[in-house]
């Protein structure tokens, strides 16, 4: 069977996943059902009704119900997903423990679990618990020791060059980003496109297959054709199925020179003696040090440095006169024309020609 790219599937998930092409899937995000056990509406002081506490879809007679649920989609899944893929599934205090045992159970290896600390939750009416301020995420890989995607580099760029945290603080989906039909929400459980856009980043890259088995509104589908990423959305609700696709038909794709974002890891391996060899610098120049220009240091043939009595490669006497880890290529100097440049962009240069 041919991978249904970019299409929303009607139907049971379960079933419908079992039709797919076993390990042909890089990314899953799921959104279950949180069984949230309540039997009765939930009210708010001015007696409007909050959404989503009560609704069928989310009823289950008993944990043992929901157990046999959670197993039943997260093997499926796990069918359908390569063995270097991940999976993502978000959830609440009623459900994520037992799924995140599921998990276990089935095989799935967890990498972490991020919490999204949402800005402005809904207050807790009754006064009698604390406000649940936030969901849990459990991110997961299929195989215990596989190679799996992680963009770190893209994360940290997100972060103001800072190395993203596993707590996240972003908005729930209101406003504009807030999908209507007939004047009231499309969908009581909308998550943000903020929160899929830091999935993707930091698990996928362009072209890659992003699965959702409980697809709702289509924030899923929305983000990954923002991203070049391709869809596969499974949704049972007929209604939901039209708001969706109507959502993502109005998606323009960003262009792809925005995309392409290569990691640093995953880049053609430069040695600092690649310089002298190309010609790009001298045995004999003189590279100065970024955070202190007075100092200089000597290129010798074999690609070290040297320094008064000292010699190393660019790494070892970065951290010599930083006084801790560092990345050599970041810090040393080269000039030309008179001015100096970070002898990173010289590596670059060797890249773009290899």
């Amino acid at each position: 069977m041919t991978l249904p790219l970019n299409q929303i599937l009607q139907g049971n998930c379960i079933e419908i996943l079992k039709s797919l092409p076993e390990n042909s899937v890089d990314l899953v995000f799921a959104d279950p059902p949180y069984n949230l056990q309540l039997q009765n509406d939930l009210y708010r002081p001015d007696l409007s009704k909050v959404d989503a506490v009560n609704n069928k879809w989310d009823k289950f007679n008993s944990f043992a119900e929901y157990d046999v649920f959670t197993r039943e989609w997260l093997s499926a899944v796990r069918q359908v997903l390569k063995d270097t893929g991940t999976i993502w599934v978000i959830g609440s205090y009623h459900n994520i423990y037992r799924v995140g045992a599921i998990m276990q159970d089935l095989g799935f290896w967890i990498l972490n679990d991020i919490i999204w600390l949402k800005t402005n939750p809904m207050p807790n009416f009754r006064g009698v618990r604390f406000t649940n301020a936030h969901e849990t995420m459990i991110w997961a890989q299929k195989k215990k020791g596989a190679k799996y995607i992680f963009n770190h580099h893209s994360m940290k760029a997100l972060n103001d060059d800072l190395q993203m945290r596993s707590d996240w603080v972003l908005p729930l989906a209101t406003g504009k980003e807030r999908i209507k039909s007939n004047g009231t929400k499309a969908h009581p459980t909308q998550k943000p496109e903020s929160l899929l856009y830091r999935v993707m980043m930091s698990s996928s890259n362009i072209g890659d297959v992003i699965l959702d088995p409980f697809f709702g509104s289509g924030t899923t589908g929305a983000v990954a054709k923002k991203l070049g990423r391709n869809y596969i959305g499974i949704e049972r609700d007929k209604n939901y199925v039209k708001i969706a696709q109507k959502r993502i038909d109005a998606v323009e794709q960003s262009p792809a020179e925005a995309l392409t974002l290569p990691e640093k890891r995953n880049q053609v391996r430069v040695p600092f003696g690649a310089l002298l060899e190309a010609g790009f610098l001298s045995a004999g120049q003189k590279l100065f040090f970024k955070e202190d220009k007075s100092i200089s240091v000597v290129i010798l043939s074999n690609g070290h440095l040297k320094y008064k009595d000292q010699v190393g490669s660019i790494h070892s006497m970065a951290k010599s006169l930083a006084g801790g880890a560092v990345n050599g290529w970041e810090l040393w100097l080269y000039k030309e024309n008179g001015k100096l440049k970070v002898i990173d962009e010289l590596r670059e240069k060797i890249r773009f020609k290899r």
